[in-house]
């Protein structure tokens, strides 16, 4: 009866804490719609990895270690790297890349909207963290949750929870978040103006979308060696799609494997989610200052198209700037709805999506940035 009971008997206020936390992700996921193939199984996994003694994570029985399942997967498909990269083969295979070659100026947009990534890494350091728990923190800024996922692995993976956490529930909260700090930089003038088509009637040869992720490839490695791994698989992804050649894979990549890989990765997260470890002081910091790098990314994309209107004889609506982050594609619908909204005619989706687009490279870029420069 004792071996039947040591569960109960062992529970603690903060195991009991963290299956609440779990349950509210689970809450979100399911009621709420927010990110539900991350949250759902991340809430589900915070409750397995909270039970004591539980055996889906590694246990010392007899003197040995016992694995436990989540335990495996982490060390097999986290701290390999191997599921972050698995998703950015299906995010490249996602992506279509021609609304960007249309109107290649707003690839400008994803790298102004990654400044709340450097901002946060320097304010993460004034609070105490280190250089590289900071630049793992800045990253949830981009908006973009492998690749928060891949620099925590390498730079910071005791804080790989909070940061998984708070990078993939910001970009579920983007409709929420975005268009206060949009309305605040913005006057209902600058929310109006139009934008010509941009050359979205232009057609875009194949060999133009096929030789792009293999010269993006090439000339990351080139210059920035540690980061062709982020940058290769994300456009091996997109190669996959654009060849021609390879539709089932393609079709493949963007759902069975974007799938599966996804439930997994945040099941396995959810490990890392145990009390000892998850309810700190640190993790409400990295939850803020998750918030502030979100925050300051989309204020720097929007400045940045002010800025850029000095130049430009063809004026870009300053809101176009805040989609400049990586949440494909749901930046770029926020930004159409906050069009349609001031102008019911104004169509700003195609300039939003290329915009998007070139976040979701800036985005990678920056993570292999920081990979190369923090040491």
């Amino acid at each position: 009866m004792e071996g039947l009971m040591v569960g109960l008997t062992s529970m603690t206020w903060q195991m009991f804490v963290m299956m609440i936390i779990g349950g509210i992700l689970i809450f979100l996921a399911v009621k709420k719609n927010y990110e539900p193939t991350l949250l759902l199984p991340i809430g589900f996994g915070a409750i397995l990895a909270n039970i004591p003694y539980t055996s889906v994570l590694d246990q010392v029985e007899g003197g040995h270690v016992v694995e436990g399942a989540l335990s495996i997967f982490f060390r097999v498909g986290i701290m390999t790297e191997i599921f972050p990269l698995l998703i950015f083969v299906a995010i490249g295979a996602m992506i279509d890349f021609s609304p960007l070659f249309r109107n290649p100026k707003l690839l400008l947009f994803g790298a102004a909207a990654q400044f709340g990534i450097f901002f946060t890494m320097i304010l993460a350091t004034l609070l105490g963290f280190d250089i590289k728990e900071a630049a793992s923190i800045g990253v949830i800024g981009s908006a973009d949750g492998p690749t928060s996922i891949y620099v925590a692995t390498r730079f910071a993976p005791n804080l790989l929870g909070p940061i998984s956490v708070a990078a993939y529930s910001y970009m579920a909260l983007v409709p929420i978040i975005q268009p206060p700090i949009i309305k605040l930089l913005t006057t209902k003038e600058e929310r109006r103006m139009r934008m010509d088509g941009g050359g979205n009637d232009r057609k875009i040869s194949r060999a133009t979308l096929v030789l792009f992720p293999i010269l993006v490839t090439i000339l990351t490695g080139l210059f920035a060696p540690t980061a062709v791994a982020l940058i290769g698989f994300l456009m091996f992804g997109n190669l996959i799609r654009e060849c021609g050649v390879l539709n089932k894979l393609s079709l493949a990549a963007q759902n069975e494997l974007a799938s599966l890989v996804t439930l997994l990765l945040g099941i396995t997260i959810a490990s890392t989610m145990t009390a000892d470890r998850f309810l700190q002081v640190s993790t409400l910091f990295i939850i803020g200052l998750g918030l502030i790098a979100f925050m300051f990314d989309t204020a720097g994309g929007v400045l940045f198209a002010k800025l850029l209107n000095f130049f430009l004889k063809k004026k870009v609506n300053p809101m176009i700037g805040a989609a400049g982050i990586s949440a494909f594609p749901m930046s770029s619908r926020v930004i159409h709805t906050m069009g349609l909204k001031e102008d019911p005619t104004n169509y700003l989706l195609m300039h939003a999506v290329s915009a998007n687009v070139s976040g979701q490279i800036g985005s990678v870029l920056a993570g292999g940035l920081i990979l190369a420069l923090v040491h």
